[in-house]
C-alpha cells in the first residue's frame, strides 16, 4: 500500500515519477491518519498541467476528492466489476467505516484484466529513419541511426518493442540515408511483425516523407522518431487523441530546469526590484513521438523539405485540433546525442 498513498502536499512533477514506478495506474490520497482524501491519475496530472499548474505546484487541486469507494466487507465482486466496467475506473479504494484506507481493488485483482491490446490491434506505426544521425557520428558513418545498438539490440528494436507489446503489426519505415542496410538487417530478422519501406529519393526533413503515405491509412497512426524512446501507455495517448477529436496529438515531456544564480528583477524605472534566488522554470518539450490523423497528411508539400514542426504550424493556421499528451521526464529517453545515449544504456 506504501507504493501508492501520497500526501496532498507533494508536487505534480513528485506524483508524476510515483505514478511511472507503480504498477497501477491510480494513486490514494491520504492525511496523516491515513484517511482517504482522494484520488490521482495520471489523466488528472495531465489535466492540471494543459490547465497551467506549474510542476512544482502541490497536488491539492488536481486530485479527486469525490472518488468511487468501497466498504470493507461491503461489497460482492460482481459489485466491483460492474462499478470498474461501468465508470470506466482502473482502481477503487476500499476503507473502513473510518474512512481509513484498508485496500483498494483492480480490474487485475479482481478477475477482471483489461486488454489494450485489442484496442492497437491494427494501428499503423511510422517511424522516420532516414536522417542522417550526425549527432551520433562515428556510429552513423557506419550505420544508420536506427541500427545503433543499446544493450544487445538496435535502437530500432526497443522503438518497435513498445508498440508491439500492445498489439501493433504494421510498421512503415521512412528510409534514405543508408537504406540499404537498414533493409538488409529487417531481410535477416525476418520479424513476426510486418515492416514495409518509404523511400525518399531525397532527404525531405522529419515529415516530408509522410506525404507518401496519402491513402495508406483510414484512422490515426502513430508516428516516432527513430531516436527516442517513450516508456508511457501508448492505449491511453490513442485514446486521448480519439476522444478529444485531435488531428494531431504531439507527446511532451515535463522538464523543470533551474537557473544555478540569483536574477534580477527590475522595475519599471530599470531599478533592482528583487532578485530571485536560483529559480525554476517549467517547459513542455516535444519528444517527437505523435499520433495523426490521416487528413493532416494533405497538408504535407509533395516532394519539398517539410518538419513536423511546419506541419503542427500549418494545421494550427487551418484550424485543426492540436493536442498535447504530457508524460513524466522519465519516460522519455533521446538516444539522438551521446549523453543521452550513455544514459540510455544503462537504463534499458
Amino acid at each position: 500500500m506504501k507504493n501508492i498513498t501520497i500526501r496532498v502536499d507533494i508536487t505534480i512533477h513528485q506524483a508524476m515519477k510515483i505514478l511511472d514506478k507503480t504498477a497501477e495506474k491510480c494513486l490514494l490520497v491520504v492525511d496523516m491518519d491515513n484517511k482517504l482524501l482522494g484520488t490521482l491519475t495520471d489523466g488528472d496530472l495531465r489535466r492540471s498541467i494543459l490547465t497551467g499548474e506549474k510542476f512544482t505546484e502541490d497536488i491539492s487541486k488536481s486530485y479527486n476528492s469525490k472518488p468511487t469507494i468501497l466498504i470493507q466487507n461491503k461489497y460482492s465482486a460482481e459489485e466491483v466489476k460492474k462499478l470498474l466496467y461501468d465508470q470506466n475506473l482502473d482502481m477503487i479504494p476500499v476503507i473502513d467505516e473510518n474512512r481509513v484506507v484498508v485496500d483498494y481493488v483492480t480490474r487485475l485483482n479482481i478477475g477482471s484484466e483489461n486488454h489494450p491490446k485489442e484496442l492497437l490491434l491494427n494501428v499503423p506505426v511510422v517511424i522516420m529513419a532516414g536522417g542522417k544521425g550526425t549527432r551520433m557520428e562515428p556510429f552513423t558513418k557506419i550505420l544508420p541511426k536506427p541500427l545503433v545498438p543499446i544493450q544487445e539490440k538496435p535502437i530500432i528494436e526497443h522503438i518497435i518493442e513498445c508498440f508491439t507489446n500492445l498489439g501493433c503489426s504494421d510498421y512503415h519505415l521512412t528510409v534514405n540515408y543508408k537504406g540499404k542496410i537498414l533493409k538488409a538487417y529487417f531481410e535477416e530478422l525476418q520479424p513476426d511483425y510486418r515492416v514495409q519501406f518509404v523511400e525518399e529519393q531525397k532527404p525531405l526533413g522529419t515529415a516530408g516523407s509522410l506525404r507518401l503515405l496519402v491513402g495508406r491509412f483510414n484512422q490515426p497512426f502513430f508516428v516516432t522518431n527513430c531516436d527516442i524512446i517513450v516508456k508511457a501507455d501508448y492505449a491511453d495517448l490513442y485514446s486521448f487523441h480519439q476522444k478529444n477529436n485531435f488531428d494531431i496529438t504531439l507527446v511532451a515531456s515535463t522538464k523543470e530546469y533551474v537557473i544555478p544564480y540569483g536574477t534580477c528583477e527590475l522595475n519599471g524605472d530599470g531599478h533592482l526590484s528583487h532578485i530571485n534566488e536560483k529559480p525554476k522554470y517549467d517547459f513542455l518539450i516535444n519528444t517527437g513521438l505523435y499520433v495523426l490523423d490521416p487528413k493532416v497528411l494533405e497538408l504535407i508539400p509533395e516532394n519539398k523539405f517539410y518538419h513536423i514542426t511546419h506541419l503542427i504550424e500549418n494545421a494550427n493556421k487551418q484550424g485543426k485540433k492540436v493536442g498535447v499528451y504530457p508524460i513524466n521526464e522519465d519516460a522519455w529517453i533521446d538516444v539522438g546525442q551521446w549523453a543521452e545515449y550513455r544514459k540510455a544504456v544503462e537504463r534499458l
